[in-house]
């Protein structure tokens, strides 16, 4: 009996993981057919300037997936070819993503910018934590760059309320939350890279809370969206886990009983 309850937090993270590999399966084959029989619907998804950021999110996915694999080596040949398989699409949308904010007459930042334009920054920092677990520190350097000044830019003109967060749908309000997820998946990204929670993985995770707190303290902003159940509320834990995983960090690092307790709430 003891033996089985030394197993059951390794049992639970078994099963959980393979569970999430089957339904990730699962989307990208209903996803493939999608692509088959309504080609048209893909091919407006990809232009339209909220629908395209959500093509990062099947690669943000597969990379948390393989970064989380029970039974594969970050070093092993297979590992290294997944990672490259999820991440040049990454890099493929981010150059027509991005190339169109600079070169596009119609296409500036300024009107395309919303809250789901984030999800690529998360994409890229979700990468190069990929690429610091395999020691690929210049090319994990390299996506953690990309990420981080998309973000800056991304977060500056969306500060300002330009029309491009105006017209966002009040039903994908809950990706709001993502203006927090950003700085503390960079802020995990950075202790991937560098080997320990130091000062920048610091002020990400300080930049992620008080953005939390910011938005939790202003309950109105979501009502209308939290009505009736919606998909976008995946928008809720998926940041909230993020920050969570950073306070863990935060506390062993600090060893703190203020930390500690942040790490507990």
């Amino acid at each position: 009996m003891v033996h089985l309850h030394n197993h059951l937090p390794s049992m639970a993270f078994y099963l959980m993981w393979y569970i999430a590999l089957a339904i990730q399966v699962s989307l990208c084959f209903l996803y493939a057919f999608k692509c088959i029989f309504y080609f048209d619907l893909v091919k407006e998804e990809f232009s339209h300037y909220i629908g395209v950021n959500y093509l990062y999110a099947p690669f943000i996915s597969c990379l948390l997936l393989l970064q989380s694999a029970p039974l594969m080596e970050p070093h092993s040949v297979l590992y290294k070819t997944l990672f490259w398989v999820f991440v040049l699409p990454v890099l493929t949308l981010d150059t027509k993503l991005y190339g169109q904010w600079f070169t596009t007459e119609k296409r500036f930042l300024s009107i395309m910018a919303n809250p789901a334009s984030q999800v690529s920054v998360i994409a890229n920092l979700v990468a190069a934590r990929g690429a610091a677990e395999m020691g690929w520190k210049e090319c994990a350097l390299c996506l953690f760059s990309l990420g981080m000044v998309h973000y800056l830019v991304i977060f500056v003109t969306l500060y300002q309320r330009l029309p491009g967060g105006n017209n966002f749908p009040t039903t994908l309000r809950p990706v709001s939350f993502l203006f927090f997820a950003a700085p503390a998946t960079g802020s995990l990204a950075w202790n991937s890279i560098c080997g320990t929670f130091d000062t920048v993985a610091k002020m990400l995770f300080f930049l992620s809370l008080f953005i939390f707190v910011s938005l939790v303290c202003r309950p109105t902003l979501l009502k209308k969206s939290i009505k009736r159940f919606n998909v976008a509320w995946w928008a809720y834990s998926f940041p909230i886990t993020f920050l969570a995983l950073d306070s863990v960090h935060y506390a062993q690092e600090v060893k703190d009983h203020v930390a500690s307790a942040l790490m507990l709430i």
